[in-house]
């Protein structure tokens, strides 16, 4: 297991040098994000990151994310040409030495929350989310700007956007998603680097808009339409365990060569689809930390993990779900559970 950390470069609070100060931390998970979605990255710009991370004694192996454009996923006639800058930039990136780039096909929305600071009884602060207030939104006119999204849209941009996703549904997203992939896993086979889809989250579809990898079923169709290993997923425990009929030890131990990433996060349910985000220990949270790190050494997973969508805590401020210091300690629970395992198998 190689553990890494999201780090969102240098106007992110939580720099390389506190990075670097993790017991065990093998690397940085990043992204050049100041090129519009749908421009190739410059290559003097990806050096640069690699030289950054580099320096303190990081990795960059691992890119979160390159951003899939709406377009592609709408099946717009422009695009086979915003596909082929995508795999331009997977050509660019294995050249610097990325190994697995995290991606995603949710339309418009990545994930969402209707809380980014819900107030804890221990006086820290989480993420949450709670299916009816989420649905008392109304995209079209909402403000809502959330840390994981990598554009930003005008209220006009996303009426228009909102607007052309009523002719695609699931099997459309399904089709669209099948052409994005006939023509950059080919590239990934070409260049030695593998591409880990993100699991929609919530694993299920909001305002009318499909969403297609929230489990086994989705995972299965996903495989399908490109059988090379390098059309692989971001095992991300706290979006499909949002879903309690998710089964992850059983996702884990079918389709181990596909494992090419892993958020190793906990949440609490505490409703009908609802939750919120919780400490990393299995105890802090519904979800069995310890089943799917064993599950993963069963299956021989070497792969990378980071801890994901920390709380707020000791007075912390910064993006939510991103500050620096349950994050920290989730990762250095992660290394510890993650010897016992192995030490016992």
């Amino acid at each position: 297991m190689k553990m890494s950390f999201r780090w969102y470069g240098g106007k992110d609070p939580v720099t390389l040098d506190k990075i670097a100060q993790i017991p065990g931390m093998h690397g940085i998970v990043s992204a050049i994000y100041d090129v519009p979605v749908g421009q190739a990255w410059p290559v003097e710009r990806i050096e640069a990151l690699k030289a950054q991370a580099n320096a303190k004694g990081l990795a960059f192996e691992v890119v979160e994310s390159v951003p899939v454009h709406e377009r592609i996923k709408l099946g717009a006639p422009d695009a086979d040409e915003l596909i082929a800058v995508f795999a331009e930039n997977l050509r660019r990136l294995a050249a610097a030495g990325v190994k697995v780039v995290c991606y995603n096909f949710m339309p418009v929305f990545d994930w969402l929350r209707s809380e980014l600071a819900q107030p804890l009884p221990d006086g820290s602060n989480a993420l949450a989310y709670d299916e009816a207030a989420v649905l008392a939104m109304d995209p079209s006119t909402s403000e809502l700007s959330l840390p994981g999204w990598d554009e930003s849209y005008t209220r006009e941009e996303m009426r228009e956007l909102l607007s052309a996703y009523k002719s695609v549904d699931a099997e459309k997203l399904w089709e669209n998603l099948g052409r994005f992939l006939h023509g950059v896993i080919p590239v990934c086979d070409e260049v030695g680097i593998k591409m880990a889809i993100h699991p929609d989250d919530p694993p299920w579809s909001l305002f009318g808009l499909p969403r297609v990898i929230t489990g086994a079923e989705g995972y299965g169709r996903l495989f399908a339409l490109e059988p090379s290993d390098n059309n692989g997923i971001t095992l991300c425990t706290g979006s499909l365990g949002a879903n309690p009929d998710n089964d992850l030890t059983a996702l884990i131990k079918r389709w181990p060569k596909k494992l090419h990433f892993v958020h190793a996060r906990n949440i609490l349910i505490t409703g009908e689809r609802k939750f919120r985000e919780s400490a990393h220990p299995t105890d802090c949270g519904s979800l069995d930390m310890y089943g799917i790190l064993r599950a993963l050494a069963e299956v021989g997973f070497d792969g990378y993990v980071r801890p994901d969508h920390g709380r707020m805590i000791w007075g912390e401020t910064g993006k939510p779900g991103y500050g620096l210091y349950d994050r920290a300690l989730g990762a250095a629970y992660l290394i510890g559970l993650w010897e016992g395992v192995k030490k016992t198998l």
